[in-house]
């Protein structure tokens, strides 16, 4: 039987289907960037391939806050270009794209150092994907990093409902790009440009076509999401507290959560969401990247210290089992030791369950990559270490304080041992259950009763499934 995205080839016979291979680096918004680029080739076509020496297309979607970016991506189409030599020894060929955050910051340099390469495209141009790859396949090389005036999410096509059942019980759905804080150290404004926030309409209809092909967690995503202030369904504007509120009603979305947030914009109304929805898990990641008021002003963080735990006093009279996550960057150019004091003091005043720590490193063309008193690699290191022992230490105690408590789990997939399905606690910590495989997708009762480095050992209360969200007062309990 002919495949339906089959091709006849020259003599007529039918060939196989063309294979695509999209390899993400970094964030979880360039997971659901890769998601819509994979969707956008299935729509003229395209098949996924088990790995990338066997793909037809190879889409590189890159990130560019992490230490050497570039150099990694460079490291990775050297050897895609060996198994594309491989490939045309034996009369196939590949097409070889790098996308995301280190395109756009790289572009045509990308290709001068890498003419293996065939097109270059920045986030917010991957809803052009079909002609970029129909002029790539006839030979030109494509470089397109021009921020366009027209919605990408608008263009691109939907998800197919079983590309969706394929990905699972829980879903990111961007509902903001971009960002207009200009830390100094930061890449994101330059990269994903100014901040663009999708109409309310059309984040629901996207949530509510997930919801009806099985996707039960939605997390929202955005450079800065609660900065969200797009044209709600009444053509009001909506901030992030109405958009959630929203979200919650409808039908099959059981939890919700959004990353990454900036404290200057978590106001009263989000606030109060995550004391008035049920829906709204209670764990929030609100980077503050250092404790220093100093530091913070040198990195144009736009609040100090005070206002931080501020908001973490309010979250927690709000909410008083929210859990918080944390970034935190060490070695900022001028950090002496009595700034790294200031943000261990922070970390032990608030007590984070997560968090992600860095030393810093220069971004070409940040003010930061400019300033004078870079810290010496020995310092910063030295102080990373001891800051990750602390937040190992802080985490370790919040996952042993799960210990004995009972809590609603949606099993997302199999465990590492036959019998076991793997979820997430309401706190997002990976939780193991010994239960039948029919319960894959279902939210569970659970009672805690060991806890591991990295995840939580749970026993199921019984078998009963929720179908219909919990009662609010034992959702995360």
């Amino acid at each position: 039987m002919q495949a339906e995205n089959s091709r006849p080839g020259p003599s007529g016979l039918m060939t196989r289907p063309r294979t695509y291979f999209v390899k993400t680096f970094g964030c979880q918004m360039n997971v659901y960037d890769s998601q819509r680029m994979s969707d956008a080739l299935g729509s003229m076509g395209y098949v996924e391939a088990q790995g990338p020496d066997d793909a037809d297309l190879v889409l590189l979607n890159t990130c560019h806050i992490r230490e050497k970016a570039a150099e990694k991506v460079y490291s990775e189409v050297g050897r895609l270009k060996k198994a594309r030599d491989q490939r045309r020894a034996e009369g196939g060929d590949m097409l070889i794209g790098v996308a995301g955050c280190v395109a756009q910051a790289e572009g045509q340099e990308i290709v001068a150092r890498a003419p293996a390469v065939d097109l270059v495209f920045g986030p917010q141009n991957y809803h052009r994907l079909p002609d970029f790859v129909a002029r790539a396949a006839s030979g030109e090389t494509v470089v397109e990093t021009e921020f366009p005036v027209e919605d990408k999410f608008a263009a691109l096509p939907r998800a197919k409902p079983e590309q969706v059942r394929s990905r699972g019980v829980t879903a990111f759905l961007t509902i903001q790009e971009g960002c207009d804080k200009f830390c100094t150290f930061c890449v994101v404004p330059y990269t994903r440009g100014a901040e663009f926030s999708r109409p309310a309409e059309r984040i629901l209809a996207e949530a509510r076509e997930l919801a009806d092909a099985g996707v039960r967690e939605l997390t929202l995503l955005g450079q800065n999401v609660n900065a969200y202030h797009g044209e709600g369904t009444d053509g009001a504007e909506w901030n992030l507290a109405r958009l959630l509120h929203a979200l919650a009603e409808i039908d099959g979305i059981e939890r919700l959560r959004y990353t990454t947030s900036h404290p200057r914009d978590m106001d009263d109304e989000l606030i109060a969401a995550h004391r008035d929805l049920a829906e709204l898990m209670p764990y929030l990641h609100l980077p503050v990247q250092s404790g220093s008021d100093r530091m913070l002003a040198l990195m144009n963080r736009k609040h100090d210290r005070v206002l931080y735990f501020d908001i973490v006093n309010r979250l927690r009279d709000a909410c008083p089992d929210i859990a918080l996550s944390s970034d935190f960057i060490v070695g900022f150019p001028g950090e002496s030791d009595a700034d790294f004091a200031d943000t261990m003091d922070l970390v032990r005043q608030v007590g984070f369950v997560q968090a992600f720590s860095f030393k810093y490193s220069a971004r070409p063309g940040t003010p930061a990559a400019n300033m004078d008193e870079q810290v010496p690699d020995d310092v910063s290191s030295a102080r990373l270490a001891e800051l990750q022992a602390l937040l190992r230490e802080q985490q370790a105690g919040f996952a042993a304080s799960r210990v004995g408590r009972t809590m609603h789990v949606l099993l997302e997939r199999d465990g590492r041992k036959p019998g076991q399905l793997v979820g997430r606690s309401p706190w997002l910590q990976p939780v193991v259950v010994e239960a039948p495989q029919s319960l894959t997708g279902e939210m569970v009762t659970v009672t805690v009763k060991s806890a591991g480095s990295n995840s939580l050992f749970a026993d199921l209360v019984d078998s009963t499934i929720y179908r219909e969200r919990p009662p609010a007062a034992a959702a995360a309990f």
